[in-house]
């Protein structure tokens, strides 16, 4: 696990000095040592100064922060035959190395034939770029569970699992790099070719207990795949449906789950995850922080998340809380729910947009939400938790759980006679599972209001007039000092 950066010097001028601006551009995050790499020589050293004076004398030049997670990670770049690559993320089963093995074997110009049969066939949270001959060529996991990000000035093409290392280099048009996609950098231009994508296909027949059925069939081997082969591992836990659904799978796949729940003082919502966690028979972890946290916290989880947009900020404190904590007991890997709410109707709009708009209309906003699920939600909690050397593995954001998911009718997931009644599908799910009534029928709470960070970042804000312009004060400070 780490971050990958990569650029290309449109001019044909040595990019090294450019690529170590990029990799010491990366978040202070736990590392464990610094690669970079072109196509044809590579030096990973232990700190980034240890690598400003090597030249590698290419206009192409990939590079990677490595934070080993599993004694079987292995520091990057990876040298191939004429080519060099970084690839930052997860495979499942996990002993698959198919795709190290194929792009060594390949002359160099079948890899982006050989990406995209990767991005087809394979199945994982992930992003890779490798340096080639003349060009750079890159691809993102189909749900867009592991950040990129890509831009290009006069001079500069470029790529970087965060923001801040386009930035530095002068690349300030910045995009998140489409999920299921592979690119081709050049000194003649780039193309994108979408190669894995999700599609809004009309909804299939199919009952509610079927759906049920088969939604708890995808669900029970997703979890599996991301515990297979570890001993223990952490929930990032509210007590709510989502994260009590991933909690009973994890504890029927190995046993050793422990439940993490963070939350500011005198939340109700904490008495409601401990009972949670006594009917699951599961230990329950609580870290209770003050106020004064929030503040504390605010500058580190604002240059994360490279935005100060107000929702991801009071979502991504919890979520930087969760990861810390989860770290401090000695978790390197934690499961969390996030996917759920966009896949299954769980928020309160979808009712509102049925109301006036129609099951059509809903239908396409559910659509909408899932495919930018990596910008809205991914991106953040990836990097978080990441900063922390925790790798975040989600359950619900995978292309076979979304693509049945947008299969299902709209019936199956909301009633719009009943404002509460959301996610449908899933509550039959764990109610076949034997999750508790009280878990089951339990309202949704989104976690920037149970953990109460939403309410006190609008206390903080109250002299600037509002929590938007309060954060943008807060982020160009903070801009300001990592520069």
């Amino acid at each position: 696990m780490g971050a990958l950066t990569a650029v290309l010097n449109k001019r044909g001028a040595d990019a090294t000095e450019t690529a170590i601006t990029m990799l010491a551009a990366l978040s202070p995050a736990k590392t464990d040592n610094f690669g970079v790499a072109s196509p044809s020589k590579a030096k990973i050293e232990s700190t980034v100064d240890a690598l400003r004076n090597f030249h590698l004398n290419s206009d192409i030049i990939v590079g990677y922060r490595f934070s080993r997670i599993l004694q079987s990670d292995r520091p990057q770049p990876t040298r191939l035959k004429r080519a060099a690559m970084v690839f930052d993320g997860r495979i499942y089963p996990s002993n698959d190395t198919s795709f190290h093995e194929t792009l060594s074997a390949k002359p160099a110009r079948d890899l982006v034939e050989v990406a995209g049969r990767f991005i087809r066939k394979s199945c994982g949270e992930y992003a890779f770029v490798l340096a080639d001959v003349g060009r750079v060529i890159a691809g993102r996991d189909p749900m867009g569970a592991r950040p990129l990000y890509y831009g290009e000035n006069d001079e500069l093409a470029a790529l970087a699992s965060e923001r801040e290392a386009l930035w530095r280099i002068g690349v300030n048009n910045d995009y998140s790099f489409p999920p299921g996609n592979v690119a081709v950098f050049s000194q003649t231009g780039s193309t994108l070719k979408p190669i894995k994508i999700l599609s809004c296909s009309e909804s299939k027949s199919i009952t509610m207990e079927e759906a049920a059925r088969k939604l708890e069939k995808l669900l029970r081997h997703s979890v599996k795949q991301r515990v297979s082969g570890l001993d223990e591992v952490a929930i990032g836990f509210s007590g709510g449906l989502d994260s009590c659904v991933v909690a009973r799978l994890a504890q029927e796949a190995i046993g050793n789950v422990r439940l993490v729940h963070v939350s500011l003082e005198d939340q109700e919502e904490t008495e409601h995850a401990r009972n949670a966690a006594d009917t699951l028979k599961l230990p329950i972890h609580v870290c209770v922080f003050k106020e004064e946290d929030v503040m504390k916290d605010l500058p580190m989880v604002l240059r994360i998340i490279e935005e100060d947009d107000p929702v991801k900020t009071a979502i991504g404190i919890p979520m930087y809380w969760a990861a810390w904590q989860a770290s401090r007991m000695g978790f390197n890997i934690m499961l969390a729910g996030q996917g759920a709410d966009e896949l299954f109707g769980g928020y309160r709009r979808y009712v509102d947009d049925y109301l006036l708009r129609g099951e059509e209309a809903v239908s396409k906003r559910i659509f909408q939400d899932v495919t930018r699920l990596c910008e809205n939600n991914l991106e953040r909690d990836s990097k978080i938790c990441g900063f922390h050397g925790v790798e975040l593995r989600l359950p619900f954001a995978t292309v076979e759980v979304a693509e049945f998911a947008l299969s299902l009718p709209i019936n199956l997931k909301i009633d719009p006679e009943k404002a509460d009644a959301r996610k449908l599908v899933l509550r039959k799910t764990a109610e076949n599972m034997g999750l508790a009534e009280s878990i089951v029928r339990r309202p949704k709470k989104a976690v920037q209001y149970a953990t109460g960070v939403n309410k006190t970042l609008k206390k903080l804000a109250k002299r600037q007039g509002s929590v938007k312009a309060f954060l943008q004060k807060e982020f160009r400070k903070v801009l300001a000092e990592a520069t």
